[in-house]
């Protein structure tokens, strides 16, 4: 949990489940985001195993008192990955547009299917705008097409997000995904924007040369 509220953990979702606590009892409020809560996965055994209805059930008794749950789904597509989606109504696969990455999303792209979501919508992470305006990589717009599900999100590469800045083009993109995610519109960030023409030439070339 990576939310600055790691330290404060007392209970987690197992707690819940196997009747030690209440379910209000694991949520976090955030100390910055009044309306922001959190809940601990398993966090002190990890192998102890959770059935995907018990989570269904803390998660559906939680709904009636929140706009929206989010579930931080493990990667790859093994046991932590079904409890999650098994309680889940809609999904987002975020992948980023490195090959072996797009492969990752179409395997669990292929397994979701097998669940009846109500949506399966595309966040593309990581975007370096200068790459998709020379080529090297793929566009967020053909990595939809490769895996054949709307694009709902994408997020442009920049230093700020691992340094927890909330200022930046980063910024601005997670505020147009969350926008769509409550409004059910698709206005996309344009990462690609700043290096089209002339000057956008120059910064490319700028931003390989660092």
């Amino acid at each position: 949990m990576v939310c600055g509220v790691e330290e404060s953990v007392a209970y987690d979702i197992v707690d819940v489940i196997e009747g030690r606590c209440r379910a209000a009892q694991a949520l976090l409020r955030h100390p910055e985001f009044p309306n922001l809560f959190l809940m601990a996965s398993n966090h002190t055994d990890p192998n102890k195993y959770i059935s995907p209805q018990a989570v269904r059930l803390v998660l559906d008794s939680l709904a009636p008192r929140y706009d929206y749950i989010l579930i931080d789904c493990p990667a790859g597509i093994g046991g932590g990955f079904h409890r999650a989606v098994a309680a889940a109504n809609e999904a987002l696969v975020v992948t980023t547009p490195h090959v072996s990455s797009l492969r990752d999303a179409d395997k669990v792209i292929s397994v979701l299917k097998s669940y009846r979501l109500k949506s399966v919508d595309l966040v593309v992470n990581m975007v370096r705008g200068d790459l998709v305006a020379d080529g090297e990589i793929l566009s967020p717009g053909e990595i939809a097409e490769i895996l054949k599900i709307p694009l709902i999100g994408i997020i442009p590469q920049e230093d700020g997000v691992f340094l927890g800045e909330r200022q930046g083009s980063a910024q601005k993109a997670f505020k147009m995904l969350a926008a769509n995610l409550q409004k059910g519109t698709r206005k996309l960030y344009n990462a690609t924007g700043k290096y089209n023409g002339f000057f956008g030439s120059i910064r490319r070339s700028l931003k390989k040369s660092l």
